[in-house]
């Protein structure tokens, strides 16, 4: 099965929902969907080289609230306030990203030192309430009504759609591109042995790094459009260790050595976390008298059981799991992925 002859399948048939009579709430969830896509890939780029990160909900919330407050407070356009997000980003990453690999902080090392990002920058959103709102969330102002190019605000939901289309297809070309790139090669040789790696010339810092800075500037990106798609924004919905977990669950679940498997990991979480809500709605769920579940903590709970099910059954996700039964036994390993 070619994978370039899915994808483009997949996103033909993305292309022609809105004519064949979507209804709105399944095309916000689409929407929403697609999105998260672009953030999950963004991840699968570093997280496919052994570069687990655990701070990516810190990426996601600098780019949607940098966004936000640039627009509210000095009414810069999110054309110009987008890009200075996604470049606040890449420098955080640089300052978090280059100490670890100059002094190889790396395994679970690096993922908790990506962890108290995370949590560190969702504690200076909530510390800092009369900027940003704190935890009651924070609010882009409207411009005007309908859509407004100026300042990317739609009630257009299919506008939207076009618009989070096109970011999913940009972040399949850019997965496609790094994997066809030198790069790749020099990551994966990285991830087996980096002294032997630097003992051929493999430049291990400088290559760590790059790869870290694009899966940051890419998470932010997701971040900014979906705080102007929702219009919305709280440090629990964008940012903290919580996203961070959604967003490694999603590519594990999906496949992390396949362009497609985080879009099947968006798929699968969104839409189990929207049945959650839906079933579970704010109610506790009490086993007896006195022992009862938080209704906030059950998708969490199932996330991470399930997570658990994955890495030990289906390491290579559902997508890679899929491929492995379609080629047979000839082709194993994360460097023969597509």
């Amino acid at each position: 099965m070619n994978n370039n002859i899915v994808i483009a399948a997949i996103g033909a048939i993305l292309l022609s929902l809105p004519f064949v009579g979507v209804d709105s709430y399944p095309l916000h969830l689409i929407i929403v969907i697609l999105i998260w896509s672009f953030a999950y890939t963004g991840w699968s780029i570093m997280g496919r080289f052994g570069l687990v990160s655990l701070g990516h909900g810190a990426f996601m919330a600098i780019g949607g609230y940098v966004t936000a407050l640039l627009w509210n407070n000095v009414g810069l356009t999110p054309w110009i306030g987008i890009p200075i997000a996604m470049a606040l980003s890449g420098v955080v990453a640089v300052i978090i990203g280059y100490p670890c690999f100059r002094f190889r902080i790396v395994g679970h090392y690096f993922a908790l030192v990506t962890l108290a990002l995370s949590e560190v920058v969702r504690q200076v959103i909530i510390a800092t309430r009369d900027t940003t709102g704190g935890s009651l969330g924070y609010t882009p102002e409207r411009h005007g009504e309908g859509w407004s190019i100026l300042a990317i605000q739609s009630d257009d939901r299919v506008a939207f759609y076009y618009i989070a289309l096109a970011v999913w297809a940009v972040g399949i070309v850019i997965w496609k591109a790094v994997d066809r790139s030198m790069a790749r090669y020099a990551l994966e040789a990285i991830w087996e042995d980096e002294d032997a790696s630097a003992a051929v010339g493999v430049r291990v810092t400088h290559e760590k790094l790059k790869v870290t800075v694009l899966s940051a500037v890419m998470t932010a990106f997701a971040g900014a459009m979906y705080c102007q798609y929702q219009m919305f924004i709280s440090p629990d919905t964008i940012g903290g260790v919580g996203i961070s977990l959604q967003i490694v669950f999603a590519v594990v679940v999906g496949g992390i050595y396949n362009a497609l498997g985080p879009t099947v990991g968006a798929v699968i979480t969104l839409l189990l976390a929207e049945v959650l809500r839906i079933g579970i709605g704010t109610e506790n769920i009490c086993i007896t008298d006195k022992i009862c579940l938080n209704a906030a903590g059950v998708p969490l709970l199932i996330y991470g059981v399930m997570l658990v099910m994955f890495i030990i059954f289906l390491p290579k996700g559902i997508v890679g799991g899929v491929l492995d039964r379609w080629r047979g036994p000839a082709q194993t390993g994360p460097s023969k992925q597509p």
